[in-house]
């Protein structure tokens, strides 16, 4: 145990010194937005992490020389939660956005020369913004392109926040709006699995809605496309923890929750191994079997339902060649196994060579499959897609599993996920599983921590901090 740990045990039997306290359970971006809100309003702050670093599940780590993400992560100029927390971790120019909607995507299946096409946007209100680039778009015929914008159209009706919405399936909408298979996978699903870790016909309607009308058909700009620049460690531990501790939040990692219990006067007792915490307010911002374990009896009417919320899988193959064989910063394919591919070389710290990363969402069927295996399939289609692969050497080839990345984003899901309150007066939940609206992207992880500290905060009479990002500027 550390000096600061036996200190904090010792005045665990103490009286509080005037001031309220707050606990967080747990160090990804719900935990930390929560945090540093909470912090930032004047409690006296402690976030406890299971693991040794800051970040859940989007993190960095050491293989050799590298400095390796676990998975390709990336936001859209929409993500304004997302966006302020980069800017309170002072990392915004560490994770750049486009100037303008530009992705390449590349067809296998057409003759070398003609697999190039591009959705991009122009400097014009909704929807004209996407209509030249869906006009002259390669990968669909001018029928499919036709059927597109009238699905289009369809979607920016409906209501995303419809209970309806939620139980129907969006595969099943785009079959009954003239959607061909083609016009699914090359269109669609290309966005739409990226986006919600499945495929259209596993995604709710509802949150489907939400991510096309939000990110395509609210604003211009809404879908333009950041990355991190430098490996994610650098945000979402480094940073993140020197913000922490300039707002006075103590922060300790390789610290695993055993309990959370009301004390019954409206505090509450947070048990580590060798120390007990006491609060005003304490948050768990962990996953919902995590959760569902240290919930205390009656925090939920049916805490049932939250492990009634299935994960969805996603596949992370890294690829470090001997030259550079790629000129782009990343690509969509089709035709292919291979969906997302991007070139990680400057942010990993490679010398020489070039490293790629390819991302594969809702990947059941590859999760479990073994190394030998995913370099056998995925290394030609690499050949078939970027020609400058095919006389370069393997240097290494690894691969990255997040078997529970994401909630499933079923049908019916939007009723299981619950809200920041608990009925456990001072016992609040974040989570990008939470009631957020949006599917499980970092966006919805950071306005759970926005909403988690605000519920604390009323419940405490505390004033709302001036600098913490607030929902009604959200697109």
């Amino acid at each position: 145990m550390s000096e600061g740990s036996r200190q904090t045990e010792a005045q665990a039997d103490t009286p509080a010194p005037a001031g309220r306290r707050a606990v967080v359970v747990g160090g990804g971006l719900a935990g930390i937005t929560a945090a540093l809100a909470l912090a930032d309003a004047g409690l006296r702050v402690t976030l406890l992490e299971g693991r040794p670093r800051l970040g859940g599940l989007a993190f960095s780590f050491r293989r050799g020389e590298l400095t390796v993400d676990n998975g390709q992560h990336v936001y859209l100029r929409c993500c304004t939660a997302y966006r302020w927390f980069l800017d309170r971790i002072e990392g915004a120019a560490l994770a750049p956005l486009q100037n303008r909607l530009d992705v390449p995507v590349v067809d296998v299946a057409k003759p070398e020369g003609r697999r190039l096409g591009r959705l991009r946007r122009d400097p014009l209100p909704v929807p004209l913004h996407l209509g030249r680039s869906l006009a002259a778009y390669p990968h669909l015929s001018l029928a499919e392109r036709a059927a597109v914008g009238r699905a289009a159209l369809a979607l920016k009706a409906l209501d995303p926040t419809d209970p309806a919405l939620d139980d129907q399936d969006f595969g099943g909408w785009l079959t009954a709006h003239g959607q061909s298979a083609r016009a699914v996978e090359a269109l669609w699903d290309l966005v739409g699995v990226a986006t919600l870790n499945a495929v259209a016909g596993d995604a709710s309607l509802g949150l489907a809605a939400m991510v096309f009308k939000t990110g395509l058909l609210s604003d211009p700009g809404a879908a333009d496309i950041g990355w991190a620049h430098v490996p994610l460690g650098e945000l979402h531990d480094r940073l993140a923890r020197k913000a922490l501790d300039s707002a006075g939040v103590r922060t300790e990692v390789r610290s695993r929750v055993t309990s959370v219990s009301s004390n019954g006067n409206g505090t509450w007792s947070v048990q580590v191994p060798g120390e007990t915490l006491h609060a005003d307010a304490v948050v768990l911002a962990v996953p919902q079997r995590e959760t569902y374990d240290l919930l205390p009896h009656g925090a939920l009417d049916a805490p049932g339902r939250l492990l009634d919320i299935g994960t969805a899988p996603i596949l992370n193959l890294h690829v470090v060649y001997d030259r550079k064989v790629l000129a782009r910063p990343f690509f969509a394919a089709l035709g292919t196994p291979v969906q997302w591919v991007f070139d990680r070389t400057g942010a990993s710290g490679l010398g020489a060579g070039q490293y790629l990363a390819l991302s594969q969402s809702a990947a059941q069927d590859d999760i479990d499959a073994p190394v030998a295996d995913l370099r056998a399939r995925y290394l030609p289609e690499l050949e078939r897609l970027i020609p400058g692969t095919r006389g370069a050497v393997v240097q290494d080839f690894f691969v990255t599993r997040e078997r529970t990345a994401t909630f499933a984003p079923t049908p019916g899901v939007g009723r299981l996920r619950p809200g920041a309150r608990t009925k456990s007066p001072g016992l609040y939940l974040a989570g990008a599983w939470t009631a957020t609206g949006w599917p499980a992207t970092m966006e919805s992880a950071v306005r759970s921590g926005v909403s988690a500290a605000d519920a604390a905060l009323s419940a405490l009479g505390r004033p709302r901090p001036s600098r913490l990002f607030a929902f009604e500027e959200a697109a």
